[in-house]
C-alpha cells in the first residue's frame, strides 16, 4: 500500500487528529497527541452549544489548538438541497456538511502524506479495514483500539482527567451528534420531541418540504410519543463510518 513507504521522519507526513466532540474522538486525540500535527473539527450548526465548550475545554487538556472548518449550512438546508433526507445507505447530509468538507481540506493538502487519526473504539474493530480498503491514500490510526478500549472506557478516562463531556451524553443521547440526527429512530425523535421542541417541529416541517422522512414509512408529524424504546436513545456516531456509508 502507498503509506508503507512513508518514514516518521518523512518532512511530507502529516498526522491529522479529525476530532468530533464525541467523548471517544477526544480520548483518541489525547492518547495520541504526541504524534498529531494537526488537529481539525469541522462544526456543523445543528451541534448543540455545548460542543464548543466541550471543544475549547479539550484544547486545554490537549495543550494544543483545534482548527475549526464550517460546514456551509445546516442539516434541513442539505436535505432541501439535495430531496433527500435518509435511507440505507445513510444522509446525504453527512455527504455535503462533513465528506465535501473534509474533501476540499485534502484538496489543499494533496501534496502530504496523510496519516489520520479517527476516534474507534474496541467494539468497532470489524470497520477498520472498511475505513482502509475505503480510503488507500491515507494511513489510519486507531489508538482506542490499539488499547482494547471502549466507549464506556473512554467515559470513565474524561471523568478522572476532570473533563465534563459533552450535554447530549447528559441528557441520555449515545452520541454528541447534531441535534435532531436524521438517522435516529423513533425512540431517538420522541425524546428530540421532550428535549428539543423546536428542533423536532423544524425537522418535521422540513421532511414535508422534501417529501421523504427521517422514519422508514412515517414522517415525524405522525409518530406517535410513546413509539420506539424507552430506554437511552442510540442513534450511531455521526464520525467516519457514517461518512462512508453516505451515498
Amino acid at each position: 500500500m502507498q503509506h508503507e513507504k512513508w518514514r516518521e521522519n518523512d518532512s511530507k507526513l502529516l498526522t491529522v487528529a479529525w476530532f468530533s466532540t464525541g467523548a471517544s474522538s477526544a480520548v483518541a486525540i489525547k492518547l495520541a497527541i504526541d504524534s498529531v500535527d494537526r488537529i481539525i473539527y469541522n462544526h456543523i450548526s445543528d451541534q448543540h452549544h455545548d460542543s464548543m465548550r466541550f471543544l475549547h475545554d479539550c484544547e486545554k487538556w490537549f495543550g494544543r489548538e483545534i482548527e475549526i472548518l464550517h460546514a456551509p449550512f445546516d442539516v434541513n438546508t442539505a436535505c432541501k438541497k439535495s430531496g433527500f433526507v435518509n435511507g440505507p445507505y445513510g444522509a446525504n447530509c453527512t455527504v455535503t456538511l462533513k465528506k465535501k468538507v473534509r474533501a476540499e481540506w485534502e484538496k489543499k493538502h494533496e501534496d502530504f502524506h496523510l496519516r489520520y487519526v479517527w476516534g474507534l473504539d474496541a467494539g468497532e474493530v470489524a470497520r477498520v479495514a472498511r475505513i482502509e480498503k475505503a480510503m488507500p491514500a491515507q494511513e489510519h490510526v486507531f489508538p482506542l483500539i490499539d488499547r482494547g478500549m471502549t466507549k464506556s472506557a473512554a467515559h470513565k478516562v474524561l471523568k478522572a482527567s476532570g473533563v465534563k463531556r459533552p450535554e447530549m451524553y447528559t441528557l441520555g443521547y449515545s452520541n454528541n451528534n447534531c441535534i435532531g440526527c436524521v438517522k435516529g429512530g423513533k425512540g431517538y425523535w420522541n425524546h428530540i420531541r421532550i428535549d428539543f421542541p423546536e428542533v423536532f417541529k423544524a425537522r418535521a416541517k422540513m421532511e414535508r418540504e422534501v417529501g421523504a422522512s427521517c422514519l422508514n414509512g412515517i414522517y415525524l408529524d405522525e409518530l406517535h410519543p410513546d413509539c420506539g424504546r424507552h430506554a437511552p436513545p442510540v442513534v450511531g456516531d455521526c464520525g467516519i463510518l457514517c461518512e462512508l456509508m453516505a451515498i
